[in-house]
């Protein structure tokens, strides 16, 4: 008995990669999957059923339920359309993953329009698609345990140098995850992040990275690492976990703070109003120490 047996679950972005292991895990565990994915290349540029069809196919051939789709997520009325197909064929939906994006990288400085509309629409529009209706279905069946798990990556949380526009999809991702766990609790829903770290095709061309290596052979960074934590997540004992990013893979799981205040000053006067000079003086003495740390890119 897999722990997520008669659960049903809808992975977006889950034709290669991290999407398809996260699929093809969920289903060893039990679940009915509906596999997603429109077939585009790294940069959004095509489309080809082909993957999605292969992944559903391979878990129906090892006893497991899946269906193929592929709608593409930045369409509102289609992913609709995903949803009732999703609770039509397999009978609920109980999981929603967004796994599903593209990169087109570019420092701020030359970034074009279209560079970031196409980003922002496919990670943050198509998140916002998927959980606006998986949502309206969990609130109308409300009394399951329904999980809404959305990626992020360090590229979101850290700020990469020459991706502001995945960056920036991320980041926004996190605070719609967040106002997600506060407004749909009371349905049954928790919703939590997960920042994989793994090789995928955005990854695979960078080798050896400080502490990572990113080569195909590295099973400690390889995608199907970073299921079991998604797995538990997904599962109706995780009840607990709500509004959390939680890391996953090369060998690691890891529970981020959410935002903390790292230091706070009151003002010293008996009316709590700062002047300009005082405010200065205290913030060099207290938060330039702390803020003057190496960042995870190397610069200060």
């Amino acid at each position: 008995m897999g722990v997520l047996n008669d659960r049903v679950a809808l992975v977006t972005g889950a034709g290669r990669g991290i999407g398809a292991a996260v699929a093809e895990g969920l289903a060893a565990e039990g679940a009915g999957v509906v596999v997603n994915d429109l077939g585009v290349d790294l940069e959004g540029g095509g489309t080809d059923p082909g993957p999605a069809k292969e992944v559903a196919d391979r878990i129906v051939a090892n006893g497991g339920t899946a269906i193929h789709d592929g709608t593409n997520v930045t369409d509102f009325d289609g992913v609709e359309a995903m949803i009732q197909r999703t609770v039509k064929e397999l009978g609920r939906l109980d999981i929603l993953i967004n796994v599903a994006g593209i990169v087109r990288d570019g420092m701020i400085f030359k970034m074009t329009e279209q560079q970031w509309d196409s980003v922002i629409d496919v990670h943050l529009k198509g998140t916002f698609n998927t959980t606006r209706h998986a949502s309206a279905h969990w609130r109308e069946n409300r009394g399951g345990e329904f999980r809404l798990i959305n990626f992020i990556s360090g590229s979101g949380l850290f700020g990469a140098p020459s991706q502001p526009n995945y960056a920036a999809a991320k980041a926004g991702i996190v605070g719609l995850t967040f106002s997600c766990a506060n407004a749909l609790r009371g349905y049954g829903v928790t919703s939590n992040l997960i920042a994989p770290v793994a090789t995928t095709r955005m990854t695979e061309g960078l080798g050896a990275q400080g502490s990572f290596n990113y080569s195909k052979e590295n099973k400690q960074l390889s995608p199907e690492n970073c299921v079991p934590a998604i797995v538990y997540m997904a599962s109706e004992a995780s009840s607990w976990l709500n509004r959390r990013v939680v890391s996953s893979g090369n060998g690691k799981i890891g529970l981020h703070s959410n935002f903390d205040m790292q230091i706070e000053l009151e003002a010293s006067s008996d009316d709590g109003v700062w002047t300009n000079e005082e405010a200065a003086q205290a913030m060099e003495a207290n938060f330039k120490g702390a803020a003057e740390q190496m960042n995870p890119w190397g610069r200060k």
